[in-house]
């Protein structure tokens, strides 16, 4: 699995754990919507690691809570 699908699935799982939609978590702070869409639409072949911190910190989490899911273990590439 590519780095960037990871990452969009561990988003959708963390906001649907939350009740959250993309746009709810821009409004609270995070990155822009239209990046948010990009990602979880895996529209970015490299996803910037400053626009997974701005999510984790709006999350009230830490990267490496972020990270921890056993998804990024299927990272291939």
């Amino acid at each position: 699995m590519k780095l960037n699908k990871a990452i969009a699935k561990r988003l959708d799982a963390i906001l649907k754990e939350r009740g959250l939609s993309a746009y709810k978590l821009a409004r609270m702070g995070g990155p822009s919507k239209q990046v948010l869409y990009s990602l979880l639409k895996c529209a970015y072949e490299r996803v910037s690691i400053d626009v997974i911190y701005d999510i984790a910190v709006t999350l009230d989490m830490t990267l490496s809570e972020f990270f921890s899911d056993p998804i990024f273990n299927k990272v291939t590439d």
